[in-house]
């Protein structure tokens, strides 16, 4: 494409995570096919097709009001919150429609962590067993050691462990996001949802939960909606690019961000829009 040169040079001095190599098998999580969603009469989703791979990464990108957190919302229905909501198509996870499953199993197979850190008013102990007794765990050593597998599991285990007692809110930002990633992750989700994880964290921060989020990768499906374009290229393995509530284009990340085959996308990423 004409402009496919500004583009590679754009990001000529990002890093790139690995592409995926050829002969790995990789696996459909979860479906989104001909979706379309309504608040009210306004349509803010139409006929998106996405498909989310197994325990990768799948970053969603576009410019402010495009629909990306409609959608990230929408895979484990907490669209359903807003008054007048209306849904066409289906998503689908292990092939089960989620508007078959009981939304509480769903939101526990399917963890949301949200642009804002939003820890509970408790110690950082109970912020992570705050899921688990709702699930009927009760156990003391079950929950210590539930609640110590979740800390470490988002890297923040050695900063916390010996104030587990004190309030979540003694804690900086950055490790008050980890703390709502260790939370999701307590119940052993099977996809893991973030809006905006890093905006307003500091690039030390954002750095470790980037590192957080490869590593948990390993075990997790994860979608990640992000402004940053070049976060999106450092941890993504696939990302969509979004525009006035359509899927522009999907493709692996490095394909996305250094040979777009959509002239509206090469425009984004050059910076030419958006």
């Amino acid at each position: 494409m004409a402009g496919a040169t500004e583009s590679v040079a754009a990001f000529s001095k990002v890093l790139f995570k690995a592409g995926i190599k050829p002969g790995v098998e990789t696996s459909t999580k979860m479906e989104v096919s001909e979706f379309s969603f309504y608040y009210g009469r306004q349509q803010a989703l139409e006929d998106v097709n996405l498909p989310v791979t197994r325990n990768r990464i799948t970053a969603l990108i576009g410019p402010s009001g495009c629909g990306k957190s409609t959608l990230l919302r929408a895979l484990n229905r907490m669209h359903e919150l807003g008054r007048d909501s209306r849904v066409e198509g289906k998503i689908t996870i292990d092939k089960v429609d989620i508007h078959t499953i009981d939304v509480s199993t769903l939101r526990r197979r399917i963890g949301m962590v949200f642009q804002k850190s939003n820890p509970f008013p408790k110690s950082i102990f109970d912020n992570i067993a705050y899921g688990l007794r709702v699930g009927g765990k009760r156990n003391r050593k079950e929950l210590q050691e539930a609640v110590e597998a979740s800390l470490r599991r988002a890297s923040l285990w050695d900063e916390v462990k010996d104030k587990l007692r004190e309030s979540a809110y003694s804690l900086s930002g950055g490790q008050q996001q980890r703390l709502c990633i260790a939370r999701a992750l307590a119940v052993n989700p099977e996809v893991l949802l973030l809006d905006e994880p890093c905006s307003a964290l500091d690039p030390i921060s954002t750095a470790k939960i980037e590192q957080l989020l490869m590593e948990l990768e390993k075990t997790c499906t994860i979608v990640i909606v992000t402004h940053n374009m070049h976060q999106a290229a450092r941890v993504s393995d696939y990302t969509g690019y979004m525009l006035l509530g359509r899927l522009i284009e999907f493709d692996q990340t490095a394909v996305i961000f250094q040979n777009p085959s959509k002239q509206e996308t090469e425009d984004y990423i050059t910076g030419r829009f958006g």
